[in-house]
């Protein structure tokens, strides 16, 4: 078993979940089931299955869950796009959020 507290992958998962969060703050109200909900799924998703992987006993399970978290990430990819072109937020902050 992997500690994923220790993975670099984690740790920059982590840190997008908790500013995905704070961005989607100052999404519109009629976004609160649309798009703040899914990218804010999608995003925990990345870490959270960085974290399932970690916790498998098999490399390919390992992988296979790794494979599952970048899914994830290109999701919270295009729906930072889709915000940033409805003009969500503060254009800067929103790109801020793929670096």
């Amino acid at each position: 078993m992997r500690d994923h507290t220790k993975l670099r992958a984690f740790e920059l998962a982590d840190a997008l979940v908790l500013n995905v969060y704070r961005v989607t703050r100052s999404f519109p109200d009629d976004e609160k089931f649309g798009l703040t909900s899914q990218l804010r799924r999608a995003a925990i998703s990345i870490a959270s299955n960085i974290v399932e992987g970690a916790a498998r006993s098999s490399r390919p399970e390992y992988v296979r869950f790794l494979e599952i978290a970048y899914g994830s990430a290109k999701e919270v990819e295009y729906q930072i796009s889709i915000a940033e072109r409805l003009g969500y937020g503060q254009s800067d902050t929103i790109r801020a959020l793929s670096d």
